[in-house]
């Protein structure tokens, strides 16, 4: 299982940090700031699924007209670890 701590930018989380297995599935995604509650449950939605599936749901969501949110930053996580 590989660890990932990524660096969000443009928006409020300050960390990322979440892991991915052999078969590339989503295991322990933690984000530190931003909407707490969101993104806990970011975390629990995501828990076991595909990452390459998740970045596609995720990616381009849209926080504010900030052009991007904390999902979409997950989803550049994601995509710079596949």
């Amino acid at each position: 299982m590989e660890h990932i701590t990524f660096r969000p930018r443009g928006v409020c989380s300050v960390k990322l940090d979440f892991d991915i297995d052999d078969e590339k599935k989503l295991h322990n995604v933690v984000f530190v700031g931003g909407c707490n509650g969101n993104l806990k449950a970011i975390g629990r939605l995501v828990e076991g699924r595909d990452a390459a599936e998740v970045a596609d749901i995720l990616r381009g969501n849209d926080c504010n007209m900030k052009g991007t949110s904390c999902a979409d930053q997950f989803a550049k996580a994601i995509d710079q670890c596949l």
